[in-house]
Formats: structure tokens, C-alpha cells, sequence
């Protein structure tokens, strides 16, 4: 294997490294189109999961989300979010995870109190997965595709199969505490523009990936992973890049929320209240705004 920083000695497949937590990691392949990207999270699931009592499936589901936000952000060259959104009508009625192009995440599942399987159908079954691409600047993108695989990465398989996109597959995985991530995906013809060698290497390259097992996936260093699938190939691996658990809330993002109800509707509620009160979802702020923060007058008018 290769690398992109130094590295003399070669990997020691016998004594595998333990991953580096909260990282994403791309690689390239010198002999054929194809790129990839790993990506682990570690106490940036921790930070999503704390803020909420999610069952065991639930909590699952929602570390492959993430890491599946993680490593389709990494294929598109933008500054922006992507949210990766589910709407079912399985025991989660939507969960959605976004990743800035800061490799900054968050996630929820909303209406999971009851939720209790582990199965993927039976979870987010019959329904819709949308992703969405925000750009800071430009038009905004939103693709949609049935639940209809066995698992996330098989939907999303399935999403890039019909789009117009370039090859593209995932393995995720997620044991409630920790989620990783594989990524593949085909690149325009450069190195090998014979079609039917390129088809090769691509079925090759995905036949390997198709060996690791979930375990491996948590476990295994972006290096040993590599090493374990492609010895036998020229694979660049770049850098580490890190990401974090991150909420985009803030007082002035809720104080214009609550300024879209409308005049009457926020007056009938201080009237009631005396002060109005918004919790982020996703991390549990609070959020209490006075008469004078919300109404034209400064609440002189309130009774």
C-alpha cells in the first residue's frame, strides 16, 4: 500500500491498530477509477445518543445514518450540509441525520418512544428515504428512494443505482456505541478507460469490501482495513480530517422560528405563559424568550 504521509514500516496485519475515533479518511486507488472513504464515530455518536433514551435498535439505526451522512458528504465537493432523512411508517416515523461540510453532525428520530425492533423493515419500514444537499450558495438538491432494502446501506445502494451517478457503494455499521463506515465509489475514466476493465476493477473492488464483516468495520484501523481488503492493490490513503458532534441551533435561529407563528399567535402565548419556551430536539437546549425579545411594542400591550 501507499501512502500519502510517511509511513516506513509495513502495516502488521497480525497486530492491528485501533481506529481513530471521530475521523473520516478518503483513499484512492493508483490502478484503477475508483475512490473510497472511511469514516468512525465515537464520541460524536455518544453526543447524539446522550441527549436522548433511544432503545438499542433505535440507537443502531441511527449511528449507520450518521455514518452514512458522513461518507456521502465526503464524495461531493460543496460548502453546505447534507441531511440524510427517513419518513415511514415503521415504529420511527423519521429519523434524519445531517454532516456539514465541516464534518460537523447531528441526528434524531423522532416519535421512537415505543420503538423497540431491531429489524430495518420493521423500524423504518414502508416509506421514503430523501437526501438532501444544502449549499451555503446555489440550489439546493433532493433525491428520493424507497425503503425498500433489507438495510440503510442497501437503500442507499439502491439510491445511487438508479440516479445518474457514478458507481457508488456503502457498508455500515453500528453497535450502539460506536459506527464506521465504508464507502466505494467509481470515478470518471482517467486511469483505465477501457469499459470492460473498468467494470472489472469495479466488481473487484467490491467483491473484497463485501468480505468485511461488522466487527471488522467497528474495529479495524482506516490502514488495517485496507490492508485486510486490498494488500494486493496500489491504494493511496490520505490524511484523517475530523468531525464532531455539532448542533446548529442557536437564540437567534429560534427567535425567528418563533417569529414565523405570527404576532397574535406569540401574544396569545405569552398572555398565557408570560414567556415562550423552545427546546432543541436535537440537543436539548432551552431556549426562553421574554415579551420584549418577541413583540414590536416590547409586550407593552400584554395585560
Amino acid at each position: 500500500m501507499q501512502y500519502t504521509m510517511a509511513m516506513d514500516n509495513e502495516i502488521d496485519s497480525q497486530n492491528p491498530t485501533h481506529t481513530a475515533p471521530d475521523t473520516s479518511r478518503r483513499f484512492l486507488f493508483d490502478e484503477a477509477d475508483i475512490r473510497g472513504e472511511t469514516a468512525y464515530l465515537d464520541a460524536a455518536l455518544r453526543g447524539i445518543l446522550d441527549n436522548h433514551q433511544y432503545a438499542p435498535g433505535v440507537a443502531r439505526l441511527i449511528g449507520e445514518f450518521v455514518a452514512a451522512a458522513v461518507l456521502i458528504s465526503s464524495t461531493l465537493k460543496f460548502d453546505g450540509r447534507l441531511t440524510l432523512q427517513a419518513r415511514s411508517r415503521g415504529q420511527i416515523p423519521l429519523l434524519m441525520a445531517e454532516c456539514t461540510s465541516a464534518l460537523e453532525v447531528r441526528a434524531i428520530a423522532r416519535g421512537a418512544e415505543e420503538a423497540t425492533a431491531s429489524a430495518f423493515h420493521e423500524l423504518v419500514g414502508e416509506g421514503q428515504l430523501a437526501i438532501t444537499i444544502e449549499p451555503s450558495e446555489g440550489q439546493r438538491y433532493q433525491g428520493i428512494v424507497p425503503l425498500s432494502g433489507a438495510s440503510l446501506a442497501e437503500c442507499l445502494d439502491a439510491y445511487f443505482e438508479q440516479s445518474e451517478q457514478l458507481h457508488t457503494r456503502l457498508w455500515l455499521s453500528c453497535d450502539g456505541s460506536r459506527a464506521a463506515g465504508l464507502l466505494l465509489q467509481q470515478l470518471p475514466s482517467k486511469v483505465a478507460p477501457d469499459p470492460v476493465i473498468r467494470e472489472q476493477q469495479w466488481q473487484h473492488a467490491c467483491a473484497l469490501a463485501a468480505t468485511i464483516t461488522a466487527e471488522e468495520l467497528l474495529s479495524l484501523s482506516s490502514a488495517d482495513l485496507l490492508y485486510r481488503l486490498y494488500h494486493q492493490d496500489q491504494v493511496r490513503l490520505f490524511d484523517p480530517r475530523s468531525l464532531q458532534f455539532h448542533c446548529s441551533c442557536s437564540r437567534d435561529r429560534s427567535r425567528r422560528a418563533l417569529e414565523s407563528l405570527g404576532e397574535a399567535e406569540i401574544t396569545s402565548i405569552l398572555e398565557e405563559q408570560g414567556s415562550v419556551t423552545m427546546d432543541c430536539e436535537f440537543c436539548n437546549q432551552r431556549y426562553v424568550f421574554a415579551p420584549d425579545e418577541l413583540l414590536p411594542d416590547g409586550g407593552k400591550t400584554l395585560h
